[in-house]
């Protein structure tokens, strides 16, 4: 069936960040790629605008790319750059919603996936092996580190663009069905980790819908909590001169340690105490200093905090009831 440019758009304006008329064009990866980013972090999306005429006459047919003569797809320093960063993400995520699997394998596997991802969009593709072989040997030399998340993306993109080719023509495409099946699944496997840990504390069918809802919102959230997180590691935000040295949080107003208590376990002030607990547990689990022997000094620190500010705001509900 031909594609009609008038579609495409309109997918694009309705459910272009969820990649709708990257589905409707035949450009699986890329449409996957925009679900695990919501549109390339937005700024994908709005470049794609200029691209849908081509891809429509592409998937019609009529389109052929200028450089498909060559042997080897030309260097593409934007293919590049979005290796690189879709790489890191992925590591990101792996460390936020992974924190009980060894960051040595965890790290460097989402990472790989994420560029070879990136390096599978549109007609080109490149060896898997070779990426995350490159990615496991850059995240041992640095020990599994958060911080090994640049220079592990950065190895791994050079060895996608060095075994990088064209996807062969001719092959047939899936029916929609098994298409709309197989996103589903990579989307499952990357939201499961965070569905798990909310799963795991909930109670009853109420709860569990309640957990997979916040599941939900924290896979909206993950560009933003990732992006966070890399300026974290680099120095760019998170705490105060005081929490550098790990000094404990000492505001000088009950109002002020409960302010600082709320921000520690990452709620609104005023939050209720079932929310307080579930935001504890939760924190205490992905902060605990067994599952973070790559970054001891840091999960005892947060550990820490996670204690002392559970502990200003349950401490007099808890008098309170008694």
């Amino acid at each position: 069936m031909a594609k009609r440019l008038l579609v495409a758009y309109g997918l694009w304006v309705l459910g272009g960040p969820l990649g709708l008329h990257h589905i409707y064009l035949g450009r699986d990866s890329h449409a996957l790629l925009w679900m695990l980013t919501l549109g390339g972090f937005g700024g994908g999306w709005l470049w794609d605008f200029w691209h849908l005429p081509g891809w429509v006459a592409a998937a019609n047919g009529t389109g052929v790319p200028g450089d498909r003569g060559r042997t080897v797809p030309a260097l593409s320093p934007l293919r590049l750059a979005g290796q690189v960063m879709v790489g890191i993400y992925f590591g990101l995520v792996a460390a936020l919603g992974l924190p009980w699997v060894p960051a040595l394998l965890a790290q460097p596997l989402a990472v790989g996936l994420g560029v070879q991802l990136v390096s599978s969009v549109g007609d080109q593709t490149t060896e898997a092996p070779g990426i995350l072989a490159a990615a496991f040997l850059a995240s041992l030399l640095f020990q599994g580190r958060v911080l090994a998340v640049l220079p592990t993306s950065l190895a791994a993109s050079i060895a996608a663009q060095r075994h990088r080719r064209y996807k062969p023509r001719g092959m047939p495409r899936p029916r929609l069905a098994a298409r709309l099946y197989h996103l589903g699944l990579a989307c499952l496997a990357f939201a499961a980790p965070l569905a798990c840990r909310g799963v795991f504390g909930a109670v009853g069918v109420l709860g569990t819908l309640s957990a997979l809802l916040r599941a939900a919102t924290e896979l909206l959230l993950l560009p933003l909590r990732a992006s966070w997180l890399l300026a974290e590691v680099l120095g760019f935000a998170g705490g105060s001169p005081a929490r550098e040295h790990g000094a404990s949080f000492e505001p000088s107003s009950r109002s002020e340690r409960q302010q600082r208590a709320y921000e520690v376990l990452g709620l609104p002030a005023g939050s209720s105490a079932e929310d307080v607990h579930r935001s504890y547990r939760e924190l205490v689990k992905v902060w605990h200093p067994d599952h973070n022997r790559h970054r001891a000094e840091e999960a005892e620190r947060r550990f820490i905090e996670l204690q002392e500010a559970y502990e200003e705001l349950a401490g007099p509900r808890r008098a309170a009831a008694g």
